[in-house]
């Protein structure tokens, strides 16, 4: 089974994406599962779904999507490979701009939209650098010279990925993606041992632990202070 993980910032476009490039990968002959992960809710399952594409769906909670992701790939990874998948795409939450959500020899996809602003690629921490594929959305409501500046800003942070244009609409380019995506030599059968390709957000505070007082004083663990000092 290959196994794929897919994110990228809020409404950038995921799920219409995965939705479009499956189609061409059944073409193939290539069963595939997907995985839906997410904060408080999701609809996206019942998309598959309709699609007939075998899914599940995780929501994060209070916990941190990132954490929860790689809490669960493990048991993800057991259920894709019980169920005889060719393909496992897992999709993530909305993420932030700091998320680390990729695994190394686990082919990485980031999905991010036009419409984001032509500064935002560098605003993009380790989903962005260090994805394997770049794809980009919503090309169809800007003109030729914003869809060339903007991806000329996102080779600009990751120049060794691969940049591609698809339309989450009508799925221009999604075959293209399909033809990426399974690899019979890069079967995954266990993902104990793997590492992230970037450590993630650090972060235990009191304020993680459910504290919702301000002050100084309910402030413990690891806090960073901002220097006002500083323009």
């Amino acid at each position: 089974m290959n196994l794929i993980t897919v994110s990228g910032p809020p409404s950038s476009g995921k799920t219409s994406v995965i939705l479009k490039t499956i189609d061409s990968m059944k073409t193939r002959g290539l069963k595939v599962g997907v995985v839906k992960f997410d904060c408080l809710s999701t609809d996206d399952d019942i998309l598959y779904e309709k699609a007939g594409i075998p899914v599940r769906k995780g929501l994060s909670g209070a916990l941190c999507p990132d954490h929860y992701f790689v809490s669960n790939i493990e048991e993800v990874t057991e259920w894709g490979l019980s169920n005889g998948f060719d393909v496992l795409i897992t999709e993530s939450a909305g993420l932030c701009n700091r998320c680390s959500p990729y695994i190394k020899d686990i082919k990485a996809i980031c999905v991010i939209d036009n419409l984001s602003g032509i500064n935002t690629p560098k605003k993009i921490g380790p989903m962005l650098k260090t994805a394997d594929i770049v794809v980009i959305t919503k090309g169809d409501i800007v003109s030729q010279a914003e869809r060339e500046v903007f991806s000329s800003k996102v080779n600009t942070v990751n120049p060794g990925a691969i940049i591609m244009n698809i339309n989450g609409l009508t799925g221009q380019g999604a075959y293209e993606l399909s033809t990426l995506l399974y690899d019979e030599e890069k079967h995954v059968t266990d993902l104990k041992g793997k590492q992230l390709r970037f450590s993630m957000p650090a972060a235990l505070c009191s304020y993680c632990l459910g504290e919702t007082r301000i002050g100084e004083s309910y402030q413990m663990g690891n806090v960073r202070k901002i220097d006002m000092e500083k323009k």
